[in-house]
């Protein structure tokens, strides 16, 4: 098996790594967890962040097979759609329990009777342990959720993982639990079960990184560090201790600044509203405390 190359692109605005993972030889490659710009003051998108890694595919020659989504985020607008029509082969895939997801956000957002929550939205639903190939990539979607219900981590060619939200590294922790359906019990069964019984050596690449303590950009670790070293979860750590902390420590945390721009952006696999009769999409803000 040919070595795996790994090319990270980091977004300050929203602490987000987007992962280009392909194989230099064959070019055969995917991307994971793309961004879409979005200035939540001027309402405008952007596409700062998918164009360098368009161009970083294009600089490689690389075929992109898949755009791979852990989950729906809630801290960032998917650029999926952007990269999808500069690579029209890629599909978009995402893990099937996408549809909890969306039936759990159609009436927050208001979306209507001809929203779909059946994710057919998406190109590809993953179920859990299913293996696809991307040419000379091979690649296995592993449910992780807890963060939301819907989270998926991907195991390519049995070397590296892409983690999204659900693992940090070792000096930050573990995602949050307290968006709708988020379980702390489950992101402690999923990360101690799903991801701790992967070898030792398997690396780790994470969707966030902000950077604790004033320390630079970090993105990458390993099963075995994660066990040894997770400063909220480690292989000792109990899983009513984790759960304790993760529900308090997540009592303090303020909603993510483009959590709801992003949530009906990404469920809806990056798409953007509808233009309306004057031109202009709309998104649905909902209004609370009246």
């Amino acid at each position: 098996m040919n070595k795996l190359a790994v090319k990270e692109f980091f977004d300050r605005a929203t602490w987000t790594l987007t992962f280009v993972v392909f194989d230099d030889k064959s070019k055969d490659a995917v991307i994971i967890d793309p961004v879409l710009d979005y200035d939540p003051g001027a309402s405008k998108v952007s596409t700062e962040s998918a164009t360098e890694v368009i161009g970083f595919v294009k600089k490689q020659g690389l075929k992109v097979h898949y755009i791979l989504e852990t989950h729906a985020h809630a801290d960032h607008l998917s650029g999926s759609q952007v990269l999808k029509t500069e690579f029209p082969a890629a599909k978009v895939a995402i893990g099937e329990r996408i549809r909890d997801v969306q039936k759990l956000f159609k009436g927050v957002f208001g979306l209507g009777e001809n929203f779909a929550t059946d994710g057919s939205q998406f190109d590809l639903l993953l179920k859990d342990g299913q293996e696809i190939s991307a040419g000379s990539l091979k690649i296995k979607t592993l449910f992780t959720p807890g963060h939301t219900p819907a989270c998926a981590s991907y195991l390519i060619n049995d070397e590296s993982l892409f983690t999204g939200d659900a693992l940090f590294m070792p000096d930050y922790g573990t995602g949050r639990c307290d968006f709708p359906a988020g379980s702390a019990e489950t992101l402690y069964d999923s990360i101690t079960q799903r991801i701790y019984s992967l070898p030792d050596h398997v690396k780790v690449y994470v969707g966030h990184d902000y950077m604790p303590a004033g320390r630079g950009i970090e993105f990458q670790s390993t099963v075995g560090e994660e066990k040894r070293k997770n400063i909220q979860l480690n292989a000792e750590t109990p899983k009513e201790k984790f759960v304790a902390f993760r529900n308090e420590r997540d009592k303090t945390l303020a909603a993510p600044r483009l959590l709801l721009p992003s949530v009906q952006v990404n469920i809806d696999a990056g798409n953007l509203p509808v233009v309306s009769d004057n031109g202009t999409r709309y998104l649905k803000i909902p209004i609370r405390g009246m």
